[in-house]
């Protein structure tokens, strides 16, 4: 009877991702349509981004736009003169008035020095591929309002697997890509796409101005004013390496997202997310004891389920994180064959994440304290 309920148990919590990536759609690929794309402007806010900048921009050159911003937020690097260098307009960004993020701050700046018709947001380590740019306009005609997308994660150096996890939740938990009727609205901050005139109407980054997770606010503003938001991932089309200056650096990040993500998301899609992952945590401990208890005896009193039920709900777990983690992007196999390695680094960074949000009621991000307190307000 313990096999019979525990396996119904972990069966619902991969039903639950299974449900919250109903509508992952990716970002359309077809043939650039000449003349369409010239009435988009590019604003890029960046701060210390000198490596990340020739990539992208290299990528932006060849497409026909009306402009392309970078807004400089006081970096500390050579990030004008390779902007500049780039071909993109350098507009330095002043200090953040009282009550303002770096972010919204250089987002709202660059989108007010920009020409074209349509504003995309860009951040400095994302990249597009020449039919990325279509695409982006396919679902923006198609569907109005804001357009979102999560970024291909291209995935490097050993501890960049470690995002694994953090990639999937912020996926599953956005609630994004549930059944139409059932979602919140929300937006990954990579690369964002609106008319200039619905981002007027949202009130652009000032209705924004102090939230630390711009996006998903920018998101909010929109639907207050009825306008839709769509959200899609990458694909092939539109990619990124995030955190690639060390370990701390991805620590920062993370714990930065998900000290204000945990209360943005909706009620109904956390809770799922929080199911899926609880239910891989109890695979990692029950499949942990079942082996001690086959190995060597020990531990029968603290093992629940057959060995056999815990080896095939590892195989499971492992196998729908892999179908997951290949939409999202290119992690490594061990990441989903050893999964509690990212799981443990997951928990790890979490708690940080809980403790910045709890107890300190700030993150520190590029060089900023930025207050989780109602003021928003950057130190």
């Amino acid at each position: 009877m313990t096999d019979v309920v525990l396996a119904a148990l972990l069966l619902v919590a991969a039903g639950c991702a299974a449900w919250l990536l109903t509508d992952l759609r990716r970002v359309p690929r077809g043939l650039a349509r000449a003349g369409q794309e010239a009435s988009v402007s590019v604003v890029v806010p960046a701060r210390n981004e000198e490596a990340t900048l020739p990539a992208l921009l290299g990528s932006l050159r060849a497409l026909p736009l009306a402009d392309v911003v970078v807004v400089d937020d006081a970096s500390v690097d050579d990030t004008s003169s390779v902007a500049r260098a780039g071909g993109a307009t350098v507009l330095p960004a002043s200090p953040p008035p009282a009550g303002w993020t770096g972010k919204a701050w250089a987002c709202q700046l660059g989108s007010d020095a920009t020409e074209g018709d349509r504003l995309l947001f860009l951040d400095a380590d994302t990249v597009l591929e020449p039919d990325a740019l279509s695409g982006l306009l396919e679902l923006h005609e198609h569907h109005g309002g804001l357009v979102s997308v999560q970024p291909y994660h291209r995935v490097e150096r050993p501890y960049e697997q470690l995002s694994s996890y953090f990639n999937v939740m912020a996926v599953l938990a956005s609630g994004a890509f549930t059944a139409s009727g059932t979602r919140r609205p929300m937006a990954f901050g990579p690369c964002l796409l609106a008319s200039r005139a619905d981002y007027v109407t949202a009130g652009g980054h000032a209705a924004v101005r102090a939230a630390i997770l711009d996006d998903v606010e920018l998101a909010a503003a929109f639907d207050r004013v009825g306008l839709p938001v769509t959200c899609a991932v990458g694909g092939g089309a539109i990619r990124m390496r995030s955190y690639p200056g060390g370990l701390r650096q991805l620590a920062d990040g993370w714990t930065k997202n998900f000290a204000s993500g945990a209360s943005a998301a909706a009620p109904g899609p956390t809770a799922a997310a929080g199911l899926w992952i609880s239910a891989h945590h109890a695979v990692a401990v029950g499949a942990g004891l079942a082996l001690v208890e086959v190995s060597t005896g020990w531990g029968s009193s603290l093992t629940y389920g057959s060995p056999l039920l815990w080896a095939l709900a590892w195989v499971g777990a492992a196998a729908q994180l892999a179908w997951i983690l290949r939409r999202l992007g290119s992690f490594r196999w061990w990441t989903w064959a050893l999964f509690p390695v990212c799981l443990v680094a997951f928990d790890v960074i979490f708690a940080r994440s809980a403790l910045h949000t709890v107890l300190r009621r700030s993150v520190r991000w590029r060089g900023r304290d930025v207050s989780l307190r109602a003021s928003g307000e950057v130190r």
